[in-house]
């Protein structure tokens, strides 16, 4: 075991070396208020307090300090990792500065959105521990958002061959294991699964109406709607129920109108509107174009490998046996004329040949 340590060692810092300035500074800050919470209560002072969040005390700054809150190792480890995978996988697409942006929002509107839960549910059954003793911290929010975003970029990425599940699935199978836990009493508190919720959802809100980018705003495709979220038994009924939704948020001008565009190069002002047209689904259907080259090209440099010594063997048998055959005499009509020499004298010898009577 302790001669994977170095090797591991040495592939974290070369991947963390790899990263920009934004992954590098949000996992040493992680890293550091790790090492102070051994001195500090680090969730209380920074983690997100349901009955400290909001007036009379008002504790905003929990808002942006309780996604870099932990207390345990696995805790750092599951942080940094998070971050890193967003930075390796998301932040060549996005750019650094966009990353940080998405970090914020999915942190704050999860924080936000989990002390509002927790104090309705103060509302409804009086229980101060629902307002004081829970504490919402740590990278739960950030993985729900992450999910969501690698769902929409590259979603038909296989993660398990036994079964088989991909990517787009991720999400909801989390959310389900994170549920488990926490009946089976293995999750001391439903605060990480209500952070991964509004992460997860915070994070769609985001990238399916304000994330900007070269194209617009948004992405409305049709594999990124709410409903693809769920079983494929459900999406009729989660469809039509998201759809009622998104339809009075657009009168109250919180969401936009859904409008999908397809412009063909015309010199009127006319827009077709086609389904799966897209710019997200063109970029995805892309990625997923270059990763099936990447594996074709790689099968090709494993087919043509060098030979090995068994195949030489076979070959040279084979010369072996060529050169043993019988040589048919030449006939008459062929032979050679005198003083000519024919290829073929000079390995036939007519010494044991039987005399003619």
């Amino acid at each position: 075991m302790n001669r994977y340590l170095p090797v591991a060692r040495q592939h974290f810092l070369a991947a963390l070396a790899s990263t920009s300035v934004v992954v590098k500074s949000i996992s040493a800050v992680v890293v550091l208020l790790y090492l102070l919470s051994w001195a500090v209560d680090t969730p209380y002072a920074l983690g997100v307090t349901p009955g400290y969040l909001f007036p009379p005390n008002f504790w905003v700054w929990t808002l942006v300090t309780h996604g870099v809150v932990e207390q345990h190792v696995w805790g750092v480890a599951a942080n940094v990792g998070t971050v890193m995978a967003c930075g390796r996988l998301l932040e060549p697409l996005w750019g650094a500065l966009e990353l940080l942006i998405f970090f914020a929002v999915v942190n704050v509107s999860a924080g936000l959105l989990a002390g509002l839960s927790y104090l309705l549910t103060y509302v409804a059954t009086f229980d101060l521990d629902f307002l004081f003793a829970v504490r919402v911290h740590g990278a739960a929010a950030f993985l729900g958002g992450v999910l969501v975003a690698l769902k929409q970029t590259m979603g038909d990425t296989t993660v398990l061959r036994v079964p088989q599940v991909r990517l787009k699935a991720a999400p909801a199978l989390v959310l389900l294991l994170l549920a488990l836990l926490r009946l089976s009493g293995l999750l001391e508190s439903s605060a990480p699964l209500a952070a991964y919720s509004y992460g997860a959802l915070s994070g769609w809100v985001y990238l399916r109406f304000y994330q900007r980018h070269s194209r617009g705003r948004g992405d409305m495709s049709d594999h990124f709607a709410f409903a693809s979220f769920f079983p494929e038994a459900l999406q009729p009924a989660v469809g039509l129920l998201a759809g009622l939704v998104h339809a009075a948020l657009v009168k109250i001008k919180v969401c936009r109108k859904m409008v999908k565009r397809y412009d063909v190069g015309a010199p009127s002002s006319i827009t077709i509107s086609l389904p799966g047209t897209d710019p997200q689904d063109a970029e995805r259907r892309r990625q997923l174009a270059l990763k099936a080259l990447n594996e074709r090209l790689k099968r090709v440099e494993d087919q043509s490998a060098w030979p090995s010594m068994d195949d030489e063997e076979d070959d040279d048998d084979d010369e072996v046996r060529t050169d043993t055959q019988p040589l048919l005499p030449a006939s008459a009509s062929s032979a050679p004329r005198p003083g000519a020499t024919h290829p073929e004298v000079r390995i036939i010898s007519f010494e044991d040949a039987p005399s003619r009577s």
